[in-house]
């Protein structure tokens, strides 16, 4: 067996874990999975320095660390803020993620993504490592090249804007969490699609929160803050109108979140074709957020692209 080949057996067990952790860093499934391809490059040719098999998750994952905060430095800080969603937000797919035990569902999902992307690049990287990952102090330090000192100060402060984003989330984040959906969550999901299939406007407005926050990606300019809003614009949009009404819908999830993959049948078709997936977050028993995403193009959501 060539050099190569060990090396590739000895790291490829970690590949999940090291995207999931890319994809907290930069929000993004595909920049997450070619950083992850990046992070193996770098291990390959720096691989003289590693010293012992008892460290390579550690090893590699500072690799990884270090190389996603080298894409954000090119990268155009662009932050969620004044009603425009983060344009390179993209969904992750479940089954990609490691095992369950792996990656709470609380530091998967978008609104926890989206909240970690206020954080500058440096100080989002000691949040992770540290109260994601539950490294300690001097773990983070040496990882990020920096003091401990240094390390728990821009812990702190990230601690603060995450409490700003999130208010009503806790903030341990190393605690066991359910990854089930609840009865509430799968219902929802359920009439969200009947009503799509229906063609029943009022059926899908009265599963909505007033205080809906409606996004579909990758077009900033869709965000709302009302159900109103949201409804005018399906509306203005075409929504269930001919050409834009014969819909099927399939239960899923992704960000280990209740969603709904949606697919349309065009006028002249004989089948429907993969359209958008639809991420909802449930709060008693109504949808207090949606985020659509373009699903096309995108085979590695794993969604048949017809139905």
């Amino acid at each position: 067996m060539t050099d190569a080949a060990r090396f590739a057996l000895l790291v490829e067990p970690h590949r999940r874990e090291l995207q999931a952790h890319c994809y907290r860093m930069l929000a993004n499934f595909e920049d997450a999975r070619d950083m992850t391809q990046e992070t193996f490059l770098r291990a390959w040719h720096k691989r003289e320095t590693f010293k012992g098999h008892a460290a390579l998750r550690t090893w590699l994952y500072r690799i990884a660390t270090n190389a996603c905060l080298d894409f954000l430095d090119k990268r155009k800080p662009e932050l969620p803020g004044s009603g425009v969603e983060l344009p390179y937000l993209q969904p992750y797919p479940d089954p990609m993620l490691p095992e369950d035990s792996a990656v709470a569902r609380e530091t998967i999902e978008l609104a926890f993504v989206v909240a970690v992307q206020h954080l500058p690049p440096r100080q989002r990287a000691a949040f992770i490592l540290r109260d994601v990952l539950g490294w300690p102090a001097s773990s983070a330090a040496a990882a990020l090249e920096l003091t401990v000192a240094s390390v728990t100060s821009a812990l702190q402060r990230a601690r603060v804007t995450m409490r700003e984003q999130l208010p009503d989330r806790r903030l341990d984040w190393r605690s066991p969490a359910t990854h089930e959906l609840s009865d509430d969550e799968r219902g929802v999901v359920k009439a969200y699609i009947d009503a799509h299939e229906r063609n029943d406007l009022d059926g899908l407005a009265s599963l909505l929160r007033d205080d809906l926050r409606f996004a579909m990606l990758p077009d900033p300019g869709t965000v709302t803050t009302t159900a109103t809003d949201a409804v005018d614009g399906w509306v203005s949009g075409g929504l269930f109108r001919p050409g834009h009404d014969d819909w099927r819908g399939v239960p899923t999830t992704v960000n280990r979140m209740p969603a709904a993959a949606l697919y349309l049948r065009a006028s002249d078709a004989s089948e429907y074709r993969l359209f958008a997936v639809a991420l909802l977050h449930i709060a008693d028993g109504k949808i207090a957020e949606l985020t659509g995403f373009d699903a096309g193009g995108k085979p590695w959501l794993g969604l048949p692209p017809a139905l």
